[in-house]
């Protein structure tokens, strides 16, 4: 058997047959020539008129230990759809890459399971070469599809560097997977994913879960009008925690602001020692009841038995963490209008202020509770964003690490070749 046949027969390139083999300090280099007479743009236009031609090499898979390259003619054709100078496509890779469309599929199946260093290591590529490739991969399978059938869709915000520097992630909650993700966690960004969506799948839009921030607010207010908005009860719980701390930091400078009046002769008063205790209890105020220990416990009672202003605001606390224990939303409107009324004649100026923000986005937080929505989805993807940021050891473009989301989080399927 001659060696062309055998490489003919081991690389089963469709639209293409062996020339020749040659061996050499950068490996294999296997010569090709198409059979093709027709050239094809990339944009599906076809001609047999050629502009001029070009000598093109495409990595493909290692073959035996060694590098393998292909090397062939390429034609040109002057495409009039795309009024520009195009080079033709071919079979065995994608257009304008350098490597083999089966070395692509192999090396985004492995960044979807594997650090970039693994996958730069066993292909023996670079860390460039890894990120354009996962780029081209996610460009081919990323299509309008995946925006026809949202009817219930959760927003949140992802850090993914130092400086402020957010993601703005989009989750679909029936299918779970991300359909779109832009840098930025603006008005403007929510907006850009509105603008793609467009009118008439944004107006088929049921449900939209968020934060309790104005700026998705806004952005789904002017293109999504008609969906209903659903505040996270995370948020929500979230912020009585922040109001609980708070009022406990002022308790603490309160007492010592109180001790230094009193300072005794020998500077220490009673109250230095109850301002450490208050410090102290952070914990015991911020857990759920579920989770406590025994001295954290014994801290509550203490505070119970004191009449002390953090008991009460761990009771509003606790309050409001109760209204998503209800199974049904007249019973949850009851004890919202509740925990409203009783956080605005507590005295307590967190509680207050949360009060008239729970009362500015009742509806939002009832429509939650009614429609059975989170952002749990949101939370456990952004999770995998932050690890798949750490394993990539941080990325140069946010531009880049969106990829790699849509790749790992997008329902990506990615066969490997000769399977």
């Amino acid at each position: 058997m001659r060696v062309t046949t055998a490489f003919n027969k081991m690389l089963g390139l469709e639209g293409a047959s062996v020339t020749g083999v040659s061996f050499g300090p950068e490996g294999i280099v296997v010569a090709l020539r198409r059979r093709a007479r027709t050239l094809r743009c990339p944009c599906g236009y076809t001609t047999r008129s050629t502009y001029d031609t070009r000598h093109r090499r495409w990595r493909h898979l290692d073959l035996g230990g060694q590098r393998l390259w292909l090397e062939a003619d390429v034609r040109r054709l002057r495409c009039p759809r795309c009024a520009a100078v195009r080079t033709e496509e071919v079979p065995w890779a994608r257009p304008g890459a350098r490597h083999t469309r089966a070395f692509q599929d192999v090396v985004a199946w492995m960044a979807q399971r594997a650090d970039k260093t693994t996958a730069c290591t066993l292909l023996r590529t670079s860390w460039e070469a890894v990120a354009r490739i996962v780029a081209t991969v996610v460009a081919e399978h990323i299509d309008d599809a995946r925006l026809e059938r949202l009817s219930r869709i959760g927003v949140d915000e992802v850090s993914y560097r130092k400086g402020h520097r957010f993601l703005t992630v989009v989750a679909d909650h029936d299918a779970g997977g991300v359909v779109w993700a832009g840098e930025g966690r603006s008005s403007g960004t929510l907006g850009r994913f509105y603008a793609e969506l467009g009118p008439e799948r944004c107006a088929r839009l049921e449900a939209v879960s968020m934060d309790l921030g104005q700026a998705y607010k806004g952005a789904t207010d002017t293109h999504a009008g008609g969906a209903r908005q659903c505040a996270d009860p995370f948020h929500v719980v979230k912020l009585a925690n922040e109001a609980v701390d708070k009022a406990r930091r002022s308790a603490w400078n309160a007492e010592r602001r109180h001790g230094r009046r009193d300072r005794g002769p020998l500077g220490r008063t009673p109250a230095d020692s109850h301002a450490r205790w208050v410090k102290h209890a952070r914990w015991a105020l911020l857990k759920g009841p579920a989770t406590l220990t025994d001295a954290q416990l014994g801290v509550l009672e203490q505070l119970r038995r004191d009449r002390s202003v953090l008991y009460r605001a761990w009771q509003l606390k606790e309050g409001l963490r109760d209204l998503y224990c209800y199974p049904d939303v007249e019973g949850a409107a009851r004890h919202l209008e509740w925990w409203l009324a009783w956080a605005c004649r507590s005295q307590i100026p967190a509680f207050v202020t949360l009060s008239r923000t729970v009362r500015a986005n009742r509806a939002r937080i009832l429509a939650a509770i009614e429609l059975g929505l989170s952002n749990s989805k949101l939370e456990g993807i952004a999770s995998k964003v932050r690890l798949i940021n750490h394993r990539g050891y941080g990325h140069r473009s946010a531009a880049a690490l969106i990829a790699m989301i849509y790749l790992c989080c997008g329902g990506i399927t990615i066969e490997l070749p000769l399977r």
